[in-house]
């Protein structure tokens, strides 16, 4: 990390940022020591600072499709944020699909949205073909209409 304090750094590393709260909040899920989400002032936590953290399926499973409909009728700034989000999300998801273990891999589906975890199987079935490539598997099949014999002209 180049500078500590810069703000893209941060989200480019993926650092946890340690915070101390101003005011105590209730419903999130932040730290999972606490029991029904609840954070009082003046609490100090290490947190992700990073887009892909965020559980979207419990808020909204159809996070994109609806906020592409909402965005001709609201702020422009869901417009924005809508590509800037699938952007973070999207490096992590292709990460996670090429590199994640299997007892680790049945968690991370239930944070994605619904685009989102048909992307992240894709993926995962595009590295599992590409795995059985490299293991050797047939790598060039001749075209059945190749195989046929034609019938001797009488």
């Amino acid at each position: 990390m180049e500078n500590y304090n810069e703000i893209d750094d941060i989200l480019a590393e993926e650092e946890f940022v340690p915070v101390v709260f101003q005011k105590a909040i209730n419903g999130v899920k932040i730290d999972e020591s606490t029991e029904k989400g609840y954070v009082s002032l003046k609490t100090r936590l290490e947190i992700q600072a990073d887009a892909a953290c965020v559980d979207l399926r419990s808020r909204c499973p159809y996070f994109y499709e609806f906020g592409c409909k909402l965005a001709p009728l609201c702020d422009k700034t869901i417009g924005l944020l809508l590509p800037y989000a699938f952007r973070i999300r999207y490096k992590e998801i292709l990460h996670k699909a090429h590199t994640i273990a299997f007892a680790a891999a049945s968690k991370f589906p239930t944070l994605l949205t619904r685009e989102e975890t048909s992307l992240y199987e894709a993926a995962q079935s595009s590295m599992a073909a590409f795995k059985k490539y490299r293991a050797g598997g047939p790598r060039l099949q001749r075209a059945s209409i190749l195989g046929r014999k034609r019938k001797p002209a009488e």
